[in-house]
């Protein structure tokens, strides 16, 4: 009989017993429950297959998934003692049994501390002299590898116990002890990402009993000192693994609770990575940080009352602080903290506070001036805004209304390459000569076109499109022009983004009226309506409606920054969402251009199919001539389509697929719309024959 004990080979040969199968498995299992327990008494299996054990008794069998007593923790002196006292006993009930039958040999990891494993089986392991806890060990290709470590160092461990029957009177000896416990072993602290978290989560401790005590200059500088170390270069790693434990936050929340408390007076504490100020101001405050690799700087303007006033740079916190920015609720995580954490605390309120950001990466853009919302648990930009400040490179400035801690985030989406620049003015300056030529075209052949109800309104159509697309065409290079000072000027980008807004939804509207006058032409055959009432139901909707989405718009979301973006001199998105106001109509629009488009090319079949048989290359024709027809509303809907995908993606593909579309729009006008009407190619050429005409008569008189 073959037996394992996990993958411990118990091996027994049995001669002729005489016993039942049944019987003998349960002599043998009391027997060797003295040495093995099932880890689940459903993994015990029993093989009474011949094929492996045919040399042997027909009741030979083979019982798997027995474990040793001492489970993982088992090592050579168990195996000796099991096999002895298996042999012996096993002896007595006159069962032959193999000497050494419980055998180490089968495992792959082997560790005298430790103790044998198979592949992919853990353990638990105590941490090292020093150290409190455990480590979980993985058996990895025949070796016991760290899985992962939960070990803080001792003194820490020890002063988390005091910590937690901290009173008011301790906490500057327990302040102290701290201090110099953190300093003393910054190198274990750092590189150990749980001893980090425990450190933060006694000086959260600290901050909250400290809120019932006035907190002294010493007290504040051993607890700066300990930050200190907690957020330099050499923790970054460490805090990689706490992000999900938001364990920053809760740093960031104790500085905050521990500078509300400071005594009165005016001092200066200076770490590698901390700056604190605290002083008290009668008028006005200019301060500037005096940290290696830091220039920023905070202005206070006149204030009327004494105020005391405590300012705290960090120029590492940027490296573990989260970086998700939040407007209206709504999370955006592809943001990146640009520059130094201010945080400002005073014990008057303050209506203006300006800050100086050098940012840390000028290959950023967009930038927002932020502070922290512990209510959101996001940056929040609200009652703060970029101004135009020092005309430098790497310079921001903000201005906020209220106190809080502040920062500056950007994005790393800037889209800000030559080959887009030269593809959006190269390509809108294309649209805007073919708009042009188009309606040159128009007023030479305007008399020949109007001549019937259908060919008049179309080319009315035609001409608005023109002159909507190129009017908002000419908008649009304005507002890239200004759209290269960031933050977007929204004084001087609101007027703008109106007569874009309502010169590009005109041209959606107009766009509409030629589908709906196809539609009218081609499935309301019999009705008749008069030219003047088409021209005064097109112009309301073709420019009434876009004015009347225009100036709801910008009624509902005037303010600083909530009509213009602050990306560019467009409608704002991030903010107000206001942006919708031209995305649903346009979107809408372009679905039923589709729905019309599938209908008048059913209709025009039905027909046809009811009629004599055409050939097929009448049919095709007729296809290609409706297809050509709205062809410049598709294009328009798919130009828009990467359009409002330039809102959500800042990809220099889609910036640039959008860009080379918009340049075909006027394009597709003059093409689509104009020249491949008949009736306009057959007034071109005789005008052209005319004008060639009167220059021979011309030029024979001069001759004679």
């Amino acid at each position: 009989m073959g037996i394992t004990c996990g993958t411990l080979n118990f091996t027994l040969y049995f001669s002729d017993t005489g016993l039942t199968l049944k019987s003998l498995v349960g002599i043998l299992m009391a027997v060797l429950l003295t040495h093995c327990v099932l880890p689940i008494s459903t993994d015990l299996k029993i093989d009474d297959s011949h094929t492996s054990l045919s040399k042997y008794l027909k009741d030979s069998v083979k019982v798997t998934n027995l474990r040793p007593n001492s489970a993982s923790g088992a090592n050579r002196e168990d195996f000796a003692l099991a096999n002895t006292e298996a042999f012996q006993t096993l002896s007595k009930a006159g069962i032959p049994a193999a000497i050494n039958a419980f055998s180490e040999n089968e495992f792959s990891c082997k560790n005298e501390t430790l103790g044998l494993g198979n592949e992919n089986e853990f353990v638990t392991g105590p941490c090292e002299t020093n150290w409190n806890g455990n480590i979980i060990y993985q058996c990895t290709s025949g070796k016991w590898t760290v899985f992962s470590r939960k070990c803080v160092l001792q003194i820490i461990s020890d002063l988390k116990r005091k910590v937690e029957v901290l009173i008011v009177e301790q906490i500057p000896e327990f302040m102290a002890q701290l201090c110099i416990a953190t300093m003393n072993n910054s190198q274990q602290i750092t590189d150990s990402p749980l001893t980090v978290q425990t450190t933060v989560e006694m000086l959260v401790n600290i901050a909250s009993v400290s809120q019932n005590i006035i907190i002294s200059k010493s007290v504040m500088e051993d607890f700066l000192k300990t930050v200190d170390i907690l957020v330099s270069n050499e923790a970054t790693a460490s805090w990689q693994s706490l992000t999900k434990e938001n364990t920053s936050i809760s740093l960031l929340s104790a500085v905050e609770d521990i500078s509300n408390r400071l005594t009165e007076g005016s001092f200066t504490i200076n770490q590698k990575y901390i700056e604190l100020n605290r002083t008290v101001i009668n008028n006005s405050y200019t301060g500037k940080s005096n940290l290696p690799n830091s220039a920023t700087e905070i202005l206070i303007p006149q204030i009327l009352n004494p105020t005391s006033l405590t300012i705290i740079i960090f120029t590492t916190l940027n490296n573990i602080l989260p970086t998700q920015d939040s407007a209206n609720g709504i999370v955006k995580p592809d943001m990146r903290i640009n520059g130094d954490l201010v945080v400002v605390k005073a014990n008057q309120t303050l209506h203006s506070i300006s800050f100086v950001f050098d940012t840390t990466d000028q290959s950023l853009g967009n930038p927002q001036c932020v502070f922290w919302n512990f209510n959101l648990s996001a940056w929040d930009s609200t009652g703060c805004e970029v101004k135009p400040g020092r005309n430098e490179t790497g310079i921001i400035t903000c201005e906020c209304n209220h106190t809080a801690s502040f920062s500056i985030l950007m994005s790393p989406f800037s889209i800000d390459h030559i080959a887009f620049a030269y593809v959006t003015y190269i390509g809108v300056g294309i649209s805007v000569a073919c708009l042009i030529l188009c309606l040159i075209i128009e007023a030479i052949v305007w008399k020949a076109v109007r001549r019937n109800d259908t060919s008049y309104m179309r080319h009315v159509s035609i001409v608005n499109i023109a002159i909507s697309l190129l009017i908002a065409d000419v908008c649009f290079i304005i507002g890239a022009a200004i759209s290269k000072e960031q933050p977007t000027p929204a004084d001087r980008c609101s007027s703008v983004v109106f007569f874009m807004h309502l010169f590009y939804l005109a041209l959606f509207f107009w766009m509409l009226i030629s589908a709906l006058l196809l539609f009218y032409r081609v499935v309301m055959v019999l009705s008749q309506m008069s030219r003047a009432k088409m021209m005064v139901i097109a112009f309301l909707l073709g420019y009434g409606a876009p004015l009347l989405i225009s100036v709801i718009t910008v009624a509902s979301t005037a303010g600083p920054q909530m009509y213009v973006s602050k990306q560019a001199c467009w409608l704002n998105w991030n903010e107000s969402r206001n942006l919708l106001a031209f995305v649903i109509p346009a979107l809408t629009i372009v679905a039923i251009n589709l729905v019309v488009f599938i209908v008048v090319l059913y209709k025009i079949f039905k027909r046809r199919a009811g009629a004599a048989t055409q050939p097929d290359w009448k049919n095709a024709l007729v296809v290609a001539r409706c297809v050509a027809f709205f062809t410049p509303a598709l294009a328009c809907g798919i130009t828009w389509g990467f359009g409002i995908g330039t809102t959500v993606s800042a990809g220099l593909f889609v910036h640039v697929v959008f860009a080379l579309f918009n340049s075909l729009q006027g394009f597709f006008i003059l093409v689509f719309g104009t020249l491949l009407d008949s009736k306009v190619r057959e007034e071109l050429a005789r005008w052209f024959s005319l004008r060639n005409l009167n220059s021979s008569s011309c030029t024979r008189m001069i001759q004679r």
